[in-house]
């Protein structure tokens, strides 16, 4: 799979004030920190995560790994979950004194084939399925680390991981509270016709779960995921479409076709004017989404995902009823309504003897209010210079223009971004960088606020295992 945003511009200039985080961190902490990063560990970390099959549905084994991770580094695991088989994982450090609280999320399942042979073969041709960067992690010959579960997402949950270990290493205590969070779910899968039930729920025990029932409450949330260390902290949402054709099945023997197409009684033949309807409202819908805000710029996109037509195993008489699926993103400041109704228009100017539409997935996206999320954009703009020598950038707008799980926190009014190493093949040095940018962030957001034995002076009880 080609990565989308490669070679392509980024938004320019700075759009932060680092004057605006809540605790300015000095250059001795960043000293500090930076060498309490081992760059080899983070790496090892990450392939070593990377390399545990996560595939939605099958996050158990990641998780666990995760949870044991934790536990072992002193950062109080534990684990909640609708299910027992894809358990959130939540951890924490700091919360010695009066700071903001920050929440640091990234999800266990990866991009990929579903690993169900009767479903990945009407999706994929053999030499994609056969990609071993669908499951497998390594650094390759230039020193980048290879593999979709490294890009997305465990690349940069293992970066916010030794960023917490490192202040630990460091000895910096932090007055607010970060939570570090591993969520199931944040690719899919969705309920849809037969695919029914928690079994095929994807989202909805992932981060909406965690925030409602894994005992966090955060100031501020960070989405870690790869944005070439941009930043937004707006989010598109989606919904899935199925638009349904009716027609008539005729017994083949008695049939007679017609020279038209778009007069066969069977609605599998009225699908080309049908589709140049739909793509016609979706460039349309496309135009008209684009969105230029503070946080950056938001595009759109409009999809045919699927088409389902008839029964191959039932052959005689063609079919009554054929569907397609329509993947239609929101900016956040659409709704489901505002598409659904197009949709209904595009149709009722097409050929067909009936047809009908329904939304079967919806989900808005949100966004910050700008002075309300501009402390913890601050924070990582100084964290930024302090790491990399450069101001924040906003992040490319496809990184704008797609689902991303700060919009669950944006939802229930939790200013959150999403930020991050760069998501195509990142080096060693670009998960250390990132590694220390979200540390400092953690620091210039929470404050500092010595470990209980700090304080009484006792420090040499607790040694670096003191686990606050």
């Amino acid at each position: 799979m080609a990565d989308y945003c490669e070679n392509e511009p980024v938004a320019a200039g700075a759009f932060a004030d680092p004057a605006s985080a809540p605790y300015a961190v000095s250059e001795e902490e960043r000293a500090a920190v930076a060498a309490a990063i081992d760059a080899d560990e983070l790496v090892e970390l990450a392939l070593t995560l990377g390399n545990i099959p996560s595939r939605s549905r099958e996050e158990l084994a990641a998780a666990e790994f995760v949870h044991d991770w934790m536990a072992q580094e002193g950062f109080r695991p534990r684990k909640v979950g609708a299910t027992p088989e894809r358990p959130n994982v939540i951890g924490e450090y700091g919360g010695n004194g009066r700071g903001a609280n920050l929440l640091f999320t990234a999800h266990l399942d990866t991009e990929s084939p579903s690993g169900m042979r009767e479903h990945d073969k009407f999706r994929y041709r053999e030499s994609t399925l056969a990609d071993p960067e669908w499951t497998k992690c390594w650094v390759d010959e230039e020193g980048r680390l290879r593999g979709y579960p490294i890009s997305n997402d465990r690349g940069p949950m293992s970066c916010f991981l030794i960023a917490a270990k490192a202040l630990r290493k460091a000895g910096i205590g932090l007055a607010g509270k970060t939570w570090l969070t591993a969520c199931p779910g944040e690719i899919g899968p969705e309920p849809i016709e037969e695919f029914s039930g928690i079994d095929w729920n994807g989202k909805d025990i992932g981060a909406h779960y965690l925030f409602h029932h894994g005992g966090v409450a955060p100031d501020y949330a960070i989405a870690a995921e790869g944005t070439d260390f941009g930043l937004t902290w707006q989010g598109c949402g989606y919904a899935l479409f199925r638009v349904r054709i009716f027609g008539q099945g005729v017994f083949s023997p008695i049939l007679d076709a017609p020279e038209d197409a778009r007069a066969h009684p069977n609605p599998i033949y009225r699908l080309g004017p049908v589709i140049d309807a739909l793509h016609a409202w979706g460039l349309d819908f496309e135009r008209s989404s684009r969105l230029e805000t503070e946080s950056g710029a938001i595009a759109p996109k409009v999809q045919i995902a699927s088409v389902r037509g008839g029964m191959p195993i039932d052959f005689g008489a063609g079919t009554e009823v054929c569907a397609l699926y329509i993947d239609v993103s929101l900016n956040p400041r659409q709704k489901a309504a505002d598409a659904y109704h197009g949709i209904v228009e595009a149709m009722r100017g097409v050929a067909v003897q009936d047809f009908d539409v329904e939304p079967v997935v919806v989900r808005h996206g949100f966004e910050a209010r700008p002075d309300e999320v501009a402390p913890l954009v601050g924070a990582v703009d100084a964290a930024t210079r302090l790491a990399r020598g450069a101001p924040l950038k906003p992040a490319h707008p496809v990184y704008s223009s797609m689902w991303r799980d700060h919009n669950v926190f944006n939802m229930h009014r939790v200013p959150a971004v999403t930020t991050g190493m760069p998501r195509w093949r990142p080096t060693r040095e670009d998960m250390a960088s990132s590694a220390l940018v979200y540390a400092l962030t953690m620091l210039a957001v929470c404050g500092r606020g010595d470990t209980p034995g700090q304080i009484a002076g006792i420090s040499s009880v607790y040694g670096n295992d003191t686990p606050f």
